[in-house]
This record gives C-alpha cells, structure tokens and sequence, in this order.
C-alpha cells in the first residue's frame, strides 16, 4: 500500500509565491510508485485547499477562480488517523482524505517558522522536515547566530533591535554608526527570499534601510557589511545524528547582496518561467581551492546538527574575499526548490531526495515513540485540592 503525503505550499507568508513553485516542483518530482500524493495548497490566510486543479502551476495565475472550484479542508485526528477533512462539513458530496504524512514546502513567517510544525505536531500527523524548535530558532537569524558563536561558528558580529528602538531613530542610528560604522546591512530578524534586506552606506540610505526592515518585521538585525564579498550556498541532508553536504553553489547578483528579484525574477527566470531558486544564475560547483570547498561542506554539516535539523537546509556562507575567511551567513530550514539542483551534481535525483526526506521523518517518528510523555501520578487525587475554588488552602 502507498503512503498517502499530504504536500503543503503557500502560506500566510511573503514568500507565498514562491512556496507555490516549490511545492509543485516536488509533486511532479515524487516516486509515485511508492507514495499517493494529495496537493494541499494554503492560502494568505492559511485555509487549507485540495482538488483536481491544486497541483498544477497554471491554475495559480487566477487564485480565486482557482479556490472557487476547491474543497476547504482542516486537519483532524480521528482514533489515531488523521484526515483531509471537509470544511464547512456536508452531509453529501467531498468524502474526508486520510493521510498518512505531512510534507510542508513553505517559505518565510508563518509557516516556516515552528507555526505549522506545531500544528501539525499538536495534530498528530508526522511531518518532513527540521521540528518545531529547530524551524523556529532557524528562522529567527539573531538566535541563530547566538547559537552557532556559543558553539564555535563563525559570524558576524549583529544587533538585534525592535520596534521601541525604532520609536527613537535617531539614537538608533547614532548606535549603529558607533557600533558597526558603514557599510551596514539590514535584515528583517524572520525573512527569507531577502525580502526587506537592504546594505547602507551613509545615514541617508541607513534610515531607508530601517524602515524597509521594519515594514516586514517586528524585530530587525544589523551587521557590518563585508565590502569584497562572496556568497556561496551548500545544502545538508540528514538529522543531528547523520548528515551530509550538498555540492556548493555561488549565486550570481546585480547588487551587493542577492536580491529578490535575482532569485526568482531573473533572465532565468523570465526566458521560461519561474522555476523558483532553481532559475538563479549560479555557478555549480562554485570556483574555490579543494580545501575552501571542504571548509565550507564541514562547516554547513557541523551548522546543521548544531541546530538541530532533519531533512533538507540550505546554509549561506560569506567569503572575506579579502581576507578568505569565511562566516555562517543564514539558515533556511525549507530551502527554496528544496536545493534539489546542489544535489544532482553529486548524483543524488529528485526522487531519491524527496524519498529520503520522508524516510527520516519516519525514522524521527519512531525515536520519539521510544519516549516516555507521560508520568503516572496521583497529584489530582490528593487532598489539597478539595474547597480548590476559593480555598487559602491550596497551594496551587
């Protein structure tokens, strides 16, 4: 019997757009010998769809149109198996679809972030992918720099600030010049896509950048800008037990960071439509000494157990190009287009990836069913909780 994989995209995020491209991606890539796949699309809202249209590409350029011919469903546990269940209920017509995995491919806040991890987790459906404190500490990039420097990773010195820090810019910009002077780049604390990154160069551009980053977010980081920079990109698959590194990518920009538009509104892009962060102009494998190469795979495995991960990560290192040293830059714990095109240079498919993905989703299942979540106690049978209401008594 196949296992039925529920792949989600979409999502109450920025990065929804590009969710939908990656999840589609990996549908039509799944070993359909092996698993029955149902399409679950999540709208802005993040209302749940399935239907014969969800899983094609061409339905998305009319959404609307698209969820008028859908069925809203809702995840629910019923003595053990979970179901695609029809919402509002009816007494005739959609039938409930049981599944037997989650598979989230989302991007960004929302979604990304431990929020839907902990959904599904509360749910009681297994889901690929890092769990909810690992995609919560990844997402957030000031926590996991501080996680990685205690643990001997390299990174850039940042400052994290928040919206009553932006209440005094002036003293916020006074700070920044004291701490880090200039060039300074600026990141909302929980994006991806480089959505809201900005690098100042003077006060004038410094307060653009501010309210750019605060736009998209509550909490934003600032660090010193390498001047003579090199990006490269390496993905890890695996848990924190067992991991391996991906071949290593060096994305191609226009500006002095990869922007959104480079990842997904390039000429790759616009010759033959967006094929998420797989129509990046990059080369593979990106041109370093044997040894750079194998510095920046051991440190990407070493980042990815540090935090915790399961399945697949993309990390994104910096190069000093003027010093050739080399800094932790991000983490993104569902990476776009799942970095399927750093694996098939090193002869891992598609298929192979995906397939591996779920099976250490089920091997996570399986350790954690090895847990005691419970502690037999008498603690509600005890005295002292009799008269509780309004008793000085208790000591609860």
């Amino acid at each position: 019997m196949k296992t039925r994989v529920a792949m989600m995209f979409g999502g109450k995020s920025v990065e929804h757009e590009v969710s939908i491209i990656s999840g589609i991606q990996a549908i039509l890539s799944m070993d359909t010998d092996k698993y029955d796949v149902i399409p679950v699309y999540l709208d802005k809202k993040n209302s749940m769809y399935i239907g014969e249209e969800i899983g094609k590409i061409e339905s998305y350029k009319d959404i609307p149109a698209l969820l008028n011919k859908s069925q809203r469903v809702i995840l629910v546990n019923d003595g053990g198996k979970v179901f695609l269940m029809p919402y509002p209920s009816k007494l005739f017509g959609a039938k409930p679809v049981e599944i037997d995995i989650a598979f989230p491919v989302v991007h960004g806040t929302n979604v990304e972030d431990g929020a839907l991890q902990g959904y599904l987790k509360t749910v009681g459906i297994p889901f690929v992918g890092c769990d909810v404190t690992a995609s919560a500490i990844g997402m957030d990039k000031y926590a996991t720099k501080v996680i990685l420097k205690e643990n001997g990773i390299p990174v850039l010195d940042g400052k994290c600030f928040t919206m009553s820090d932006y209440a005094k810019i002036d003293e916020m910009v006074k700070t920044i010049e004291d701490t880090f002077g200039y060039p300074v780049i600026i990141k909302p604390v929980d994006l991806g896509s480089s959505v809201g990154i900005s690098v100042a160069k003077d006060k004038n551009e410094l307060a653009k950048a501010i309210d750019d980053a605060f736009s998209y977010a509550r909490k934003i980081l600032v660090e010193h800008a390498i001047t003579n920079l090199r990006e490269v990109n390496c993905s890890v698959l695996g848990d924190e037990n067992d991991a391996k590194a991906s071949e290593i990518e060096e994305p191609l920009h226009t500006k002095d960071i990869l922007s959104y538009e480079d990842k997904y509104m390039g000429s790759n892009a616009k010759s033959g439509g967006s094929k998420g962060m797989a129509s990046v102009s990059r080369k593979i494998p990106a041109d370093l000494p044997a040894e750079k190469r194998e510095e920046v795979r051991e440190l990407a495995v070493k980042s990815f157990k540090t935090l915790g991960c399961n399945g697949v990560a993309r990390i994104d290192f910096m190069i000093d190009a003027d010093t050739d040293k080399l800094y932790f830059n991000e983490i993104n714990t569902i990476p776009g287009s799942l970095s399927f095109y750093l694996w098939e240079p090193v002869g891992v498919k598609y298929k192979d990836l995906l397939d591996k993905m779920i099976q250490l989703s089920l091997k996570r299942v399986r350790e954690e069913e090895s847990l005691t979540f419970s502690f037999a106690t008498n603690i509600l049978n005890q005295g002292s909780l009799k008269g509780l209401k309004g008793s000085k008594g208790s000591k609860l």
